[in-house]
């Protein structure tokens, strides 16, 4: 356990060791022992820096991920026999298909009338006979293969440590074999594309290895130029992407041999390995794309390559800084999990876990490459889980909720990108399967554009992953207001994702319009007769999300000056929608009938949507409805909810829309406890990077709101962040926000203008507001809501905000 000393360590690289002389008899008749103080210089951990003393052994628990966007690898970090396990973030088994099913529409209003009439067994049939896509599921996104590097003599060492460094995006290892120091320095560069190790040794001709590429199937290995390893393969028996991946060793002193298929440096003190890769993927060269980079890249020097990556890397990590305070931690990383686990705070790890899912943001998202996949841009073996695809129904946009509230909104690009890729897919989809115009898409897609209901109606008979989607590009919209970006981007696929439903909506018995069929994601019902349902006509998230789709085309169009047809309509049709009701048990309703459930602590809480991340509860404007999510929450965790990670990451958020600062840092502290791996990956179990990115926007949540239209600074403080600061932080309506606190109450705070909009503020308490700085002028305070201020902008300028008192 922690020791009382650990945890009242200050956050300073010295620590004064207190060795105690005291006789027993002293001690039992109360007189002081001799104290003898001794001054020893330790390492702290700062947090940014994950750290390690073994080696990795498991790859989804301990192997350490670097990435540039769109080559990753999972490092293990072993002295003797090194894996490093690579991915490209194209390598998709498959290719273009159709798979929309032209007997869909024809069955279509028969399985509606059958929901109505309160037949979900027999509507589930006929759906999965004739609903679902031809086929109906996706092919995997896969490994590209290992690097193996073998060290002979180094199975016995000492001294190890392992580490990430976050600041600098560089992976670094140490060790001694005998009296020799070995260090690997590992990054994947963004301006040069290419995976970099550099291998150092002490002795001037100590570091002797062997490298080797490999991968589960089939592969052809060739040696180029005596130094260059190079692996081609082709996916799919033949059928699929060519790719190809390229080794350059560039070498220190010592020689290079090539005999067989692998790469030799014999006697070297140092050596740097260049990896680049491609695919076929959109009509590339693999083959040549591969060579280029590594050539490129080794004919600059080893420090021009790590400057230029730290360079490009820090431009976006070191826009935030994070401090929740409490004590420094001086022990590995793994440790202060386990540590938590056993009810240890540590708020130093929960600002490190926050940091952490920018940096895997930063390097598994870049623009021009593919978007975060299920497990970000790492996933090992040829069919890893869930395909590593793209699920729709809250997975992939939960890996961009800290795109612009952290500060990282070029990485949302890859998002965007792809939603305009489905877009051609997702109209023939609409006119086949519904009969109906606009676009639409379902619960998973891939890079092919995937966007029939896949996998079985009870996940992908639910046609709301487009609209859902488009919440992301009026996001990009609030935050950056950007206007270009909206009229010529997000407003034409916003406007066509909604004008799907006006064919697709019909009318319900209660005269209200509704979606169908559908379902509330992976989640049943139980009639009164005791028959369990799946299916349904309605479900109270399809209702939100549209609630959100609609809301942000009108505010999209009162931007843009649009009134029109379109509009008319939209705000006609969200006059017909049911509105949320509360049920039996206090609770928002999941159907439009008040059913209960044969899993009540299902990890789905799907009709909170207009909780979070959409904004039709607020605890501000509707109260009532605010109370009836908190009983929602409280009701599913009663019966065992939250037990997966990414489900559990939600759910911080949640209570942190409700201001509810205990109980989001409780649910995040277990999320540490039970979803959380020593490497902190995100745990489902299996791996999911979802909640990774899911718990960093949960604790920007918990220290800054602004999706009701006002600013709101420490929303949802918990106690346990008793003092602290945050900068670079970003809000709607195009403002950076730092925040500094004490006793758990507002110390300073400065907001800059990035577009020159009014800013509104949700009062802290008894403020001033100055403009340029803490010795600016007192700016008077117009209340335009009950306890929210407006105050003009200027573009660029600074507004200091300070307790009155």
């Amino acid at each position: 356990m922690m020791s009382r000393m650990e945890k009242l360590l200050p956050r300073v690289g010295l620590v004064l060791v207190l060795g105690l002389t005291v006789s027993g008899c002293a001690a039992s008749s109360g007189k002081r022992g001799v104290a003898r103080v001794k001054a020893v210089r330790t390492v702290r951990a700062p947090e940014h820096l994950l750290w390690y003393q073994q080696p990795a052994r498991d790859w989804e628990k301990q192997a350490l991920p670097v990435g540039n966007g769109r080559l990753g690898a999972m490092v293990f970090g072993q002295p003797a026999e090194e894996r490093i396990q690579l991915n490209e973030d194209t390598l998709w088994s498959g290719g273009p298909r159709d798979c929309n099913n032209p007997e869909a529409l024809a069955h279509l209003d028969e399985v509606r009338q059958l929901l109505f009439a309160g037949k979900p067994g027999e509507a589930f049939r006929l759906a999965k006979r004739y609903l679902m896509g031809k086929p109906m599921t996706l092919r995997p996104y896969q490994t590209l293969g290992d690097l193996r590097l073998t060290f002979p003599g180094h199975e016995n060492f000492t001294d190890y440590r392992r580490e990430l460094d976050l600041e600098t995006g560089l992976m670094r290892i140490r060790y001694r074999v005998g009296g020799v120091e070995y260090t690997r320095e590992i990054f994947a560069s963004h301006p040069d594309q290419v995976l970099v190790i550099r291998l150092t040794s002490s002795a001037p001709d100590g570091l002797t290895f062997f490298a080797t590429l490999t991968r589960p199937e089939r592969v052809e290995l060739s040696v180029a130029d005596g130094n260059v390893l190079i692996m081609d393969g082709n996916l799919d028996g033949g059928e699929g992407l060519d790719f190809r991946a390229a080794l350059r060793v560039v070498n220190e002193g010592g020689r290079v041999f090539a005999p067989g298929r692998r790469l030799e440096v014999r006697g070297a003190r140092s050596a740097t390995l260049l990896l680049g890769a491609a695919t076929s993927f959109g009509g590339r060269d693999a083959a040549t794309d591969a060579r280029r980079s590594v050539d490129l890249a080794a004919a600059k020097s080893y420090d021009a390559l790590k400057a230029a990556h730290v360079r490009d890397y820090q431009a976006l990590y070191g826009r935030v800084r994070l401090d929740l305070g409490g004590p420094a931690s001086y022990l590995p990383t793994d440790q202060r999990l386990q540590r938590v686990r056993e009810g240890w705070p540590d708020p130093g790890l929960e600002a490190l876990l926050f940091q952490y899912g920018r940096y895997l943001l930063i390097s598994s998202s870049r623009p021009g490459d593919l978007p975060a996949n299920l497990q970000g841009l790492w996933a090992d073996g040829l069919k890893p889980p869930w395909n590593s695809d793209y699920h729709l129904n809250i997975n992939l946009q939960m890996n961009y909720w800290p795109a612009e509230v952290a500060n990282l909104s070029e990485c949302a690009e890859p998002l965007f990108m792809l939603i305009e890729s489905l877009r051609e897919p997702g109209r023939r989809t609409a006119r086949i399967h519904y009969g109906a115009g606009g676009w639409v898409a379902h619960h998973i897609t891939d890079v092919w554009g995937f966007t029939v209901p896949g996998d079985g109606p009870q996940w992908g008979l639910w046609p709301m992953g487009a609209a859902w989607l488009c919440q992301h590009l009026w996001e990009h919209y609030a935050f950056t207001q950007d206007r270009e970006f909206l009229r010529r981007r997000a407003w034409p696929v916003m406007r066509e994702a909604a004008e799907f439903f006006f064919d697709y909506l019909v009318e319900s018995p209660q005269g209200y319009l509704v979606t169908g069929p559908s379902i509330s994601p992976e989640n049943r019902y139980r009639l009164p007769d005791g028959t369990e349902g799946v299916l349904c006509m309605g479900p109270t998230m399809d209702i939100e999300i549209l609630h959100d789709l609609f809301t942000n085309c009108l505010e999209a169009a009162a931007v843009l000056g649009i009134e029109d047809d379109f509009t008319r309509r939209v705000r006609e049709t969200m006059k017909r929608l049911p509105p949320l009701r509360i049920g039996k048990h206090g609770q928002i309703m999941e159907w439009q009938e008040d059913y209960d459930e044969p899993e009540p602590g299902h990890r789905h809480i799907s009709h909170l949507f207009a909780l979070h991340p959409g904004r039709q509860i607020s605890r501000h404007r509707t109260p009532e409805l605010a109370q009836a999510a908190r009983r929602t929450i409280e009701r599913r965790l009663a019966h065992g909810g939250g037990h997966t990670g990414w489900s559990r990451a939600w759910i911080i958020n949640f209570w942190a829309r409700l201001g509810d600062g205990e109980q989001a840092h409780h649910h995040l502290v277990e999320l540490l406890k039970r979803s959380i791996a020593p490497n902190l990956f995100d745990l489902h179990p299996p791996f999911q990077i979802d909640g990774n990115f899911g718990a960093t926007a949960g604790i920007a949540e918990m220290l800054l709101q602004s999706h009701e239209g006002a600013l709101e600074l420490l929303p949802a403080l918990p106690k346990a962040w008793a003092e602290g600061s945050v900068r670079g932080l970003r809000a709607r309506g195009g403002f950076e926000v730092d925040i500094a606190w004490r006793e758990g109450r507002l110390r300073s705070a400065e907001i800059r203008s990035l577009a020159g909009r009014p800013l509104r503020l949700r009062l802290p308490g008894e403020v001033r507001i100055r403009r340029d700085g803490p010795g600016g002028r007192v700016v008077r305070l117009r209340e335009v809501e009950p306890g929210v201020v407006e105050v003009p902008t200027r573009r660029g300028e600074r507004l200091w905000i300070e307790p009155a008192s």
